[in-house]
């Protein structure tokens, strides 16, 4: 076999892991969010100020936000049900020695200190949790796919082949979750009058350099013989092109239907998509092609698993809108956002439970074909993480409340309640973001080029795969180059950010 026909098997035929293996995998990104910002509180509690140097800031931020997602996936994978454990039980022992060292004349009693928190004012159009959670999918999937093509990335947590639940197949899932958090449709105001397709004419205008990447990939791959997997969605198809679509199609349906009824309309898409995969032959054919042993005669033929997966990921994307619009409506209280919890988690449990009904009746997930257990998969999973992450930044403000004056990037300022005595509407502002510029962080970073960041890493993963033979590299070799590469990709971001630079031209 020649080296292109090695990585293509290497990365096909696999069937996934456990929910629950990937719901401990999860888990560790809120949790490394979480270190960082005690540590930082930590540090401002026995110097009083922050970390102003730039150069330990983003050793900081990599070592404790990106380095543990490297191994968790890699060499520490074997005890990953164990990492989760580890990292909370350091967390509490950062809590516990914030909590035993502030200052004397700070030690209010713990009650007033709660009573406190939940009358705090919040930005309500600023949501940490949001950000967080899309930036790191991005680094999650950038770790993942240069990872994949090691052997000490584990096989059963890249892309199934047919069914199955893979980290790499809800990646996928993710990015439409976190695209669709931050819509046109969401972030319009609810009191503008603006032309029913005007977030139509937008989204035409925003996505062509999603169109342009997805043809750049196309023939970047084709003319150089990189490796691919042909059945994850065709020959000349690839999630670009979804993306793009999913963005075109859901605002030309929330043009037409309501957007406070975006999850009937995601709901009706799923179960359409479900019947018609069930009751016709829609499934064999994307699975097995025109003549049922893998075909791939015509344009349709050739891309059936990207073309007539669109349905599915279209519902995921409008249910999305759905989670979007509901979490900018929570207000500015602490109050609200512990609802919010209980919300999302409550949700979670539903989709889960429809997730265990279609594996009962006998349809398993498959991403192949975003069938309807896909579609309550990603988004029962994508809930639970982006409530972890809130639960964290929560976590964070109740522990700035302990240690006035600290601050932590990427987190609610705790704003002071109104004044009973001053008039309605004249009390105080929410407060929202920290200012990025004076404390640079690597999230914020990040967030600034999301596309850019994914962009490099796509690039960069192609030079490593031509220049690296990666599935004969030894562990310490592998962890070397995952660390060099994300490092890079983060110190580019990161100049980009502390210089004020966005390169969005469209």
């Amino acid at each position: 076999m020649s080296q292109k026909q090695l990585k293509e098997a290497f990365i096909s035929n696999l069937n996934g892991t456990s929910l629950l293996e990937i719901s401990a995998g999860l888990s560790l990104a809120p949790l490394c969010l979480l270190c960082r910002g005690l540590l930082l509180i930590l540090y401002y509690l026995h110097h009083g100020k922050p970390v102003s140097s730039r150069k330990y800031s983003l050793l900081l931020d990599f070592l404790v936000l990106v380095s543990p997602l490297v191994f968790s996936c890699t060499v520490l994978s074997p005890i990953i049900f164990f990492m989760p454990v580890i990292l909370a039980a350091f967390c509490a022992g950062v809590f516990s020695k914030i909590y035993s060292q502030r200052k004397r004349e700070a030690r209010a009693p713990l009650g007033q200190i709660v009573k406190e928190f939940q009358k705090t004012c919040l930005d309500p159009e600023y949501i940490p949790a949001i950000t967080v959670f899309r930036v790191y999918v991005n680094v999650l999937t950038s770790i993942s796919i240069l990872a994949v093509d090691f052997p000490q990335y584990p096989r059963r947590y890249a892309k199934a082949e047919t069914y199955g639940t893979g980290a790499m197949d809800l990646g996928v899932g993710a990015f439409i979750f976190g695209n669709a958090l931050v819509c046109p449709e969401v972030r319009q105001k609810p009191c503008t009058t603006q032309p029913r397709f005007s977030s139509l004419a937008r989204q035409v205008l925003s996505v062509w350099p999603l169109v342009s990447l997805g043809v750049g990939r196309l023939l970047s791959v084709k003319s150089i013989e990189y490796h691919e997997h042909t059945s994850e969605y065709g020959v000349h198809w690839n999630f670009f092109f979804t993306l793009a679509f999913v963005r075109l199609a859901a605002s030309l349906l929330l043009a037409v239907f309501p957007k406070h009824k975006a999850w009937l309309v995601a709901l009706a898409l799923a179960v359409l998509h479900q019947l018609l995969l069930s009751a016709t032959s829609l499934k064999v054919f994307i699975l097995h092609g025109s003549d049922g042993s893998g075909s791939r005669l015509g344009f349709l033929d050739a891309n059936r698993e990207g073309l007539l997966s669109l349905p599915g990921y279209l519902a995921t994307y409008l249910a999305s809108v759905q989670v979007g619009l509901w979490l900018l409506r929570r207000g500015a209280a602490v109050r609200g956002w512990l609802e919010a919890l209980r919300g999302l988690a409550l949700a979670a449990a539903v989709l889960l439970l429809l997730l265990q009904l279609c594996q009962a009746c006998g349809e398993p997930v498959s991403r192949r074909v975003a069938n309807l257990p896909f579609c309550a998969w990603v988004l029962a999973h994508c809930l639970l993480l982006l409530s972890l992450f809130l639960l964290a930044d929560l976590g964070l403000l109740f522990t700035k409340l302990l240690v006035k004056g600290s601050s932590v990037p990427c987190c609610w300022k705790a704003g002071q309640p109104p004044d009973p005595s001053e008039k309605q509407g004249m009390g105080a502002v929410p407060v929202g973001r920290e200012e990025e510029l004076s404390q640079l962080c690597l999230i914020s970073a990040i967030n600034k080029n999301q596309l850019l960041f994914f962009l490099l890493a796509n690039v960069m993963t192609g030079a490593v795969n031509i220049l690296i033979d990666t599935i004969h590299s030894e562990a310490a070799f592998t962890l070397c180059v995952l660390h060099l590469y994300m490092f890079l990709n983060c110190l580019v971001m990161y100049i980009l950010h502390a210089r004020n630079i966005v390169l969005k031209f469209w």
